[in-house]
């Protein structure tokens, strides 16, 4: 199968006479006439009005994009930016001590929440080099529940997040 360039025109059967705006490696953004902007299929079933005889690189900046990021992610210690839950921005963590007589300690929520972030991301950073180790798998998966286990101790923090997608999530119940 042979890739439409970019400003190729064509008609669909539902969304009616475009142009070809972009191309990912599994899609055509096709801007119509009638619908606007619109993601096809690469095999979807259109009509080639003219077709652009350009090269087409099948590969978006965007697509290289999502793809370097994920890989910073999964092998650097860069941290994304977590946001504290908003109630709790600029609150203070007071830890009290049993004895009166001692003074008790204030720390900014933000600081501790910060510490917070920076070891779950360094679990995940040591998560990924066991899978990448040569480890034999018995030890990878040994470690790999051990830190499971980690993730669950530390779900009590889950309060301070203010997506549920950055919290802590530890070993599931069977």
């Amino acid at each position: 199968m042979k890739l439409l360039g970019i400003g190729s025109r064509i008609s669909h059967q539902e969304y009616g006479k475009g142009v070809v705006t972009n191309v990912t490696a599994s899609h055509y953004w096709v801007t119509f006439i009638d619908n606007g902007l619109e993601t096809i299929d690469l095999d979807a079933d259109f009509d080639v009005i003219e077709a652009a005889d350009n090269d087409v690189d099948t590969v978006s900046f965007f697509d290289i994009e999502q793809s370097l990021v994920s890989i910073l992610k999964k092998w650097s210690d860069a941290s994304e930016v977590v946001p504290i839950a908003d109630k709790y921005k600029g609150g203070k963590l007071i830890l009290e001590p049993a004895d009166t007589s001692m003074k008790s300690y204030e720390l900014p929520i933000d600081k501790f929440f910060n510490k917070i972030i920076m070891v779950r991301d360094r679990l995940r950073v040591m998560e990924q080099r066991i899978n990448a180790s040569d480890l034999d798998e018995k030890n990878k998966v040994d470690l790999q529940q051990y830190i499971t286990r980690i993730y669950g101790s530390l779900t009590s923090f889950n309060i301070l997040f203010k997506s549920k997608n950055h919290n802590f999530v530890g070993q599931k119940s069977k």
